[in-house]
């Protein structure tokens, strides 16, 4: 279809450039010229459009500070959900791992005599001999949260079984964040690489493109056709 409209649209631009031509010895530079103007007024209609938004890399990358602002001026808003499920996914992992990291943390430090100062049989303030000693009994009870808190127990735990799950919370917190951090860091890379991107040509047209032609091969006289110019880049 769109072949046909730049046929008709031709044939209908020849008869005034056609009038123009007025003999046999300037048959040959006419056409040409012809050839010429026909084509740039029939290239200026078809591409009569809104100019194409092309991003520019540095602004790309201030706005990708805003996670998701880069992906937003690239006009990517496709991506939007995927970065804020990363993101945000990476810090609610970090609330839920820090709760559950507190509750150990306090149940470890139940098993210490943390005091610095006791009051004597006499009234006085003295420094107390047990602060940093372990007291009490072998065990505490420690609330233990199942993956997302929804359901939730208390457990006696020695020592050494809170000591573990105080570490391995506090890794499991620490690791959170990071990747969410690693994930930020990858929107503002993606950002400004998908930026550089848009600046190539990806037009539909890079390799064919279809103009008119009045001057066709062992003719004398303008004759109406088209012709094929392939774009090597």
């Amino acid at each position: 279809m769109k072949n046909l409209i730049i046929i008709l649209l031709a044939i209908g631009l020849m008869h005034p450039v056609m009038a123009q031509v007025v003999g046999t010895d300037d048959l040959h530079i006419t056409t040409q010229d012809a050839d010429s103007v026909l084509t740039s007024q029939v290239d200026s209609i078809l591409h009569r459009k809104e100019d194409k938004f092309i991003p520019v890399p540095q602004k790309a990358t201030r706005w990708a500070l805003i996670p998701g602002g880069g992906q937003l001026y690239n006009r990517d808003y496709w991506k939007l959900p995927l970065i804020y499920l990363g993101i945000g996914g990476g810090v609610y992992a970090y609330v839920l791992n820090q709760v559950k990291y507190q509750d150990y943390l306090s149940a470890y430090k139940s098993f210490y005599d943390l005091n610095e100062t006791i009051i004597d049989e006499n009234g006085d303030v003295v420094d107390n001999p047990d602060y940093g000693q372990v007291t009490g009994d072998a065990t505490r009870p420690v609330l233990v949260r199942n993956l997302f808190h929804t359901e939730s127990k208390i457990q006696d735990l020695t020592i050494d079984q809170v000591k573990r799950g105080k570490t391995y919370w506090r890794r499991s917190k620490n690791l959170s964040i990071i990747v969410a951090g690693i994930i930020y860091g990858l929107t503002i890379v993606e950002a400004n690489v998908a930026a550089h991107l848009k600046t190539f040509d990806l037009s539909e047209d890079l390799s064919l493109k279809i103009g008119p032609k009045l001057q066709q091969p062992r003719m004398l006289t303008p004759t109406p056709g088209i012709r094929l110019v392939f774009n090597l880049k």
